[in-house]
């Protein structure tokens, strides 16, 4: 099963448009009944998770179609517009999801699972977060020196100030424009940190890159296409590891962000997505999350990283803020001045 998932896999991600599903993966036997599950979730890093749902529930056949995250918003919009749609969303730009919400979008579920999670978790009984991912800082270690690392974004600062021409167009972020939780994690930034504005400047001043996907990202950091990556999913880094790269939680304060899983009020078969969701939330499909590295346990000994300097991206209308439309311009204003236009389409 899963020698076919990741053959699936590779066949759609070279083979659908833009502006569709970039990957498309069947799990569960072909008679079970169907749920349609659309999610941000690289299917290599979810896929087991559901391969051993399917396994315990053998009367649900899940159809995974992987999105990129302004793609899924875009089309579940439009889903809930026309009467039709997914029978769950799963996706890391939790923004959009709690505007999906408050378009009445979404249908509600309550369940001891869904009623255990903390406040910051979930909302209105329509949307719930089931992961813990950080946002990080990564390098690479065969060409960073130590001293160099970043521990800090006082620290990032200082290093892009210096007049040191390796680091010329050699750090990268998300483009914000592109990817819809490259947008979450600056905006949150923005809100966060004094030191945003002076990021930008100093992103400015080495030319750094602005590009669309963490796999992108990390594997530029691997080959030493870029040397140093900013609010890079620490997620990825560790389920799909790459050679010469290492980690660094921001000691300043580290976002933590739970993706949001919404049961879209036009789902066919919500009964399957209701049982997704009490799973995803159980014990077991907690441990399979952590496998996965979707689940961040904290551990001091092993991040360094105070609890009074994790900072949690919570599930709340504050969210809707990000995407308020004049915010919004002036805050792409704001990033264009530093990086110009958009390069990268596919989110």
């Amino acid at each position: 099963m899963i020698r076919r998932m990741i053959a699936a896999l590779l066949l759609c991600l070279f083979s659908l448009p833009a502006h569709a599903e970039e990957a498309v993966a069947v799990f569960g036997a072909e008679s079970a009944r169907p749920m349609l599950f659309r999610s941000t979730t690289d299917i290599r890093v979810l896929g087991p998770t559901i391969e051993e749902f399917v396994r315990l529930n053998s009367d649900i056949r899940v159809i995974y179609e992987q999105w990129g995250s302004n793609a899924l918003y875009a089309e579940s919009l439009k889903d809930c517009e026309a009467g039709r749609g997914a029978d769950a969303i799963l996706s890391s730009a939790v923004h959009q999801l709690v505007s999906l919400v408050n378009s009445a979008c979404a249908a509600p579920y309550r369940s001891p699972l869904t009623e255990a999670l903390p406040n910051d978790r979930r909302w209105r009984d329509e949307l719930w977060g089931i992961t813990r991912e950080a946002a990080v800082i990564i390098y690479n270690t065969a060409l960073v020196s130590e001293e160099d690392v970043p521990h800090s974004r006082f620290e990032l600062l200082d290093l892009m100030r210096r007049e040191n021409p390796i680091y010329e167009d050699r750090i990268a972020t998300y483009d914000i424009e592109a990817s819809g939780l490259g947008y979450l994690f600056a905006f949150s930034d923005s809100i966060e940190a004094s030191t945003f504005g002076a990021l930008l400047e100093g992103f400015s001043r080495v030319n750094a890159v602005a590009t669309c996907c963490s796999n992108e990202i990390i594997e530029g950091v691997s080959s030493g296409r870029y040397l140093i990556a900013y609010n890079v999913l620490g997620s990825y880094v560790s389920t799909q590891y790459r050679d010469n790269v290492s980690v660094v939680m921001p000691e300043d304060y580290t976002l933590f962000l739970s993706r949001a899983y919404m049961i879209p009020r036009n789902a066919q078969n919500q009964g399957a997505a209701t049982r997704l969701l009490d799973f995803l939330l159980s014990s077991q499909g907690n441990a399979l999350l952590r496998e996965s590295g979707l689940v961040m346990r904290r551990d001091p000994e092993e991040t360094f990283l105070p609890e009074s300097s994790e900072r949690a991206i919570p599930i709340n209308p504050m969210l809707l803020v990000a995407l308020d439309q004049h915010r919004r311009k002036r805050f792409i204003a704001q990033w264009r001045s530093t990086f110009g236009a958009p390069q990268f389409l596919s989110p």
